[in-house]
């Protein structure tokens, strides 16, 4: 079962199998169908385990299976992973039995936002294995159909607008994509293949006199993944759609899907038109400076738990950034990091007010305090999520953040370094915001509302505490992750600096 060629295959497309399986389970079955949906996500964490064992980090592009699909068009099912798509892969596989978890308070049509979570998994892990364009374009559209009805059916009282608000969005940035995808095949020796793209470009006489030809596809291709990431001013569909979304939903957006922005920079659009990623460089920095302080000045403004959680997502998104503009080895990394470590930071965020909205039904900053007293356990565990998410040192988030800051003030581009410096003021921001929400809702006097309220259940505790853990192993051995994808991105950046 887990050969290496058919190891990435399996992975994938575990979760849609077992979507088949409980539409073919009867409706009456609501345990059974949400135990069957958590053992089916158990196979691609085994897989993503074994992958785990026998990647080397030294080489580029392992677990390769290449067969053809549609040969009048030279499009093949291409798939294989390299240090890039590893951490994230991972991420996914690791979140998605946690979010099973966190969903075992549904009870509304549960085959088909089971079925529709596991569609939606597999969507997102052929994003990060696919090696030919069209493949990736076919599973980059898949997860829209998932989550517009996980958002639209099962979320909140404004779920419809919600959904609809994500969708337009997200298949406006499409359309950008899809007519890059085609000029790139018109002009390329009809080839799909991401692998060959970038030395085909390189090495051809038309591209070579096509500058403002590459300026507008490479502006193409960075505003279809702005809008995934978000990166501003695209990112007002995020907020709306993680404050209606059920809570498993919103570590799925926050923890993977938005990482999906910067993925496809740093998997198509740098390495295809490293030249146009280097002349955008102060664009893309600029860009992430709005990201991490505007997020944290609309994140200090909020009453509402989630949405202050939704904008600092927003925030942290734009130190992914600011590390991909520096086009430093260190600054890379630091991007890459900071997409893994917000992935377990985020989802620890937005699963810790799933369990306080569950019990209060409400998400009102101001309408707690004193939970400490009542709540030991989630507490604590709040406290750590806050910490990590402000970069408190021995925590995950520090050291992505340094090294995104360090790679920052290397980068040989003034204007860079200059915004790098000013972008440091948002660790300030953030740490007033979480422990100004810390102090609101933990400290002080206990409200005599929640005197009774219970603290986390193990399921609960079953959810937040890997998480934890992941967050101190990372904060602390910080290699054990870098050590990753640094090859990769050293290879990435010996690209670009041809081009400085």
């Amino acid at each position: 079962m887990f050969e290496n060629n058919h190891l990435l295959t399996w992975m994938t497309f575990w979760p849609l199998i077992g979507a088949v399986v409980i539409l073919c389970t009867p409706s009456k079955a609501k345990l059974f169908i949400k135990q069957l949906a958590f053992l089916f996500t158990l196979p691609s964490l085994a897989c993503g385990l074994w992958m785990l064992k026998d990647y080397d980090p030294a080489l580029s592009y392992q677990f390769v299976a290449k067969v053809p699909w549609i040969e009048t068009f030279n499009i093949f099912y291409y798939i294989g992973v390299d240090g890039l798509s590893v951490p994230l892969l991972l991420l996914t596989v690791f979140l998605c039995p946690i979010c099973i978890l966190a969903s075992w308070g549904i009870n509304d049509r549960i085959k088909g936002y089971f079925s529709l979570f596991l569609l939606l998994e597999t969507g997102m892990l052929g994003v990060f294995i696919a090696l030919d364009f069209f493949l990736f374009y076919v599973f980059w559209e898949l997860m829209l159909l998932p989550m517009y009805f996980l958002i639209g059916v099962w979320g909140g009282p404004r779920r419809e607008y919600a959904a609809i608000k994500f969708f337009l969005y997200t298949l406006f940035g499409s359309v950008f994509l899809f007519i890059a995808m085609i000029v790139l095949y018109v002009n390329t020796g009809s080839s799909f293949d991401l692998t060959t793209l970038g030395p085909d470009i390189a090495a051809s006489s038309f591209w070579a006199n096509a500058a403002s030809l590459k300026w507008w596809l490479f502006l193409a291709m960075f505003v279809a993944f702005a809008i995934k990431i978000p990166a501003f001013p695209f990112h007002t569909w995020l907020p709306d759609a993680h404050v209606e979304a059920p809570t498993a939903i919103s570590v799925i957006l926050a923890g993977i899907l938005l990482k999906m922005g910067t993925y496809g920079l740093l998997r198509i659009s740098y390495p295809i038109l490293p030249d146009m990623a280097v002349k955008f460089a102060i664009f893309i920095a600029i860009i992430a400076f709005i990201n991490i302080i505007y997020g944290a000045l609309v994140a200090m403004a909020q009453t509402d738990l989630k949405k202050l959680v939704a904008y600092s997502s927003i925030s942290h998104m734009g130190i992914v950034m600011l590390g991909m503009a520096s086009m430093t080895h260190v600054g890379m990394n630091g991007a890459v990091l900071q997409m893994f470590n917000h992935g377990t930071i985020t989802a620890m965020l937005f699963l810790l007010v799933g369990v306080v909205y569950d019990r209060a039904h409400h998400r009102n900053i101001d309408g707690f305090g004193g939970l400490a007293k009542n709540l030991p356990a989630y507490s604590g565990i709040t406290a750590v999520a806050f910490f990590a998410a402000l970069g408190l040192p021995s925590l995950s988030g520090f050291i992505s953040e340094f090294l995104v800051f360090l790679g920052g003030f290397m980068s040989h581009i003034l204007w860079i370094r200059i915004i790098t410096i000013i972008s440091t003021s948002g660790i300030v921001l953030t740490a007033v915001y979480m422990l100004w929400t810390y102090q609101r809702m933990f400290l002080g006097p206990l409200n005599e509302k929640y005197k009774d309220m219970p603290d986390c259940t193990l399921r609960e505790k079953c959810t937040l505490i890997p998480l934890a853990i992941i967050v101190f192993i990372v904060g602390i051995f910080p290699s054990l992750v870098i050590n990753w994808f640094e090859p990769t991105m050293g290879r990435l950046v010996e690209l670009l600096s041809k081009n400085f």
